[in-house]
């Protein structure tokens, strides 16, 4: 057996590189100002920011910045969320729509919308928010009592069987009323559409809270990556860590679900992203998060906006297209690695 040292592999500060992330992200938010089914020049839009073309005006204040605000909120929720859900878990398949906690979320906000008539406002987050909690606890308790217990696998396999039947039931309920059917029928792909200013409002505090708590528990979890026995040891509270990171979970998906729809992959391939940057340290892995997910996700609606013009795409299906053979060759790397050992 070789006794060589390890080389430690030197990484890009954290500031450079959120600094280079935000550099990004700038150019991303002009562009998404810019783009659409009809494309603004830099002046029309520069004029339309600061009120000096009415046409550009009405398209930018009305239109694009609302969506755009929408998905750094959107992007930078569902990040963080995946972080947070892959290093709780220990997996690398987590994420907030492969475990079905998205899709818990969806299911509860459409049933509340058509049969309750809470489709929007406070309600319609907090029907999200319980719909997540209750999905989130019945992918760990299925995965839990499956044989080989929570494997990474075996609790991705729970969250998308739980995916596939709260998706038929959100199809049946949009096909069975055709109020529904106009009110969700994009959103339930994902979409950044213009965002309702009374589910805005506390889906941001909400969010906001979440990411509190995520910051609060970043420590703990870089401990818990040593095991449960030596995290205990060494002073952290393992259950109160797991409980608070879940409900950060919850927090922040939830949210992000009520605004947007089920948006998939944004959680799963931005914490590697982070990770490949920055290493295994959970805080600055949250810090870059925050910043690749809304420049994943708004990339991904000005490449829906785009490819089938004058229409457009939704964004959860764009996500979905670049983030399904990202998700196969992770699958097939985690089930390679389990074998090797």
């Amino acid at each position: 057996m070789s006794t060589a040292p390890r080389t430690r592999t030197r990484r890009a500060p954290l500031t450079i590189l959120v600094g280079a992330g935000v550099a990004l992200l700038v150019v991303v938010v002009l562009l998404s100002l810019l783009v659409g089914s009809r494309v603004l020049s830099p002046v029309e839009t520069f004029g339309g920011l600061f009120g000096h073309d009415p046409v550009a005006a009405a398209v930018i204040w009305e239109l694009r910045l609302p969506r755009t605000l929408l998905g750094l909120l959107v992007g930078a929720a569902l990040g963080v969320a995946g972080a947070l859900a892959q290093s709780v878990t220990r997996n690398p398949l987590a994420d907030p729509g492969l475990l079905g906690i998205s899709s818990g979320a969806a299911v509860a906000v459409v049933v509340g919308g058509a049969f309750l008539g809470l489709g929007a406002g406070t309600p319609r987050v907090l029907l999200a928010l319980v719909g997540a909690a209750l999905a989130t606890v019945a992918v760990y308790t299925f995965a839990r009592r499956s044989p080989e217990g929570l494997t990474p696998v075996n609790m991705t396999l729970a969250g998308m069987a739980l995916t596939a039947f709260l998706g038929a039931v959100v199809s049946a309920t949009v096909l069975l009323s055709a109020s529904t059917m106009d009110q969700y029928r994009f959103w339930v792909v994902g979409a950044l559409s213009i965002p309702d200013p009374q589910t805005l409002v506390p889906a941001a505090l909400i969010a906001a809270v979440g990411a509190v708590v995520a910051a609060s528990v970043s420590g703990s979890l870089n401990t818990l990556a040593l095991g449960d026995d030596t995290a205990s040891a060494l002073g952290v509270n393992v259950l109160r860590t797991r409980i608070s990171t879940g409900a950060a979970v919850v927090l922040l998906s939830g949210t992000a679900v009520a605004l947007a729809g089920p948006i998939a992959f944004v959680g799963l391939v931005i914490p590697h992203m982070a990770r490949a940057l920055v290493g295994n340290d959970v805080r600055r892995m949250l810090v870059l998060s925050a910043v690749l997910g809304p420049l994943l996700l708004l990339s991904a609606d000005i490449i829906g906006r785009l490819i089938v013009r004058p229409s457009e795409l939704q964004v959860g299906v764009v996500t979905a297209i670049l983030g399904t053979p990202f998700f196969i060759w992770l699958t097939w790397r985690t089930r390679s690695k389990g074998l090797a050992r």
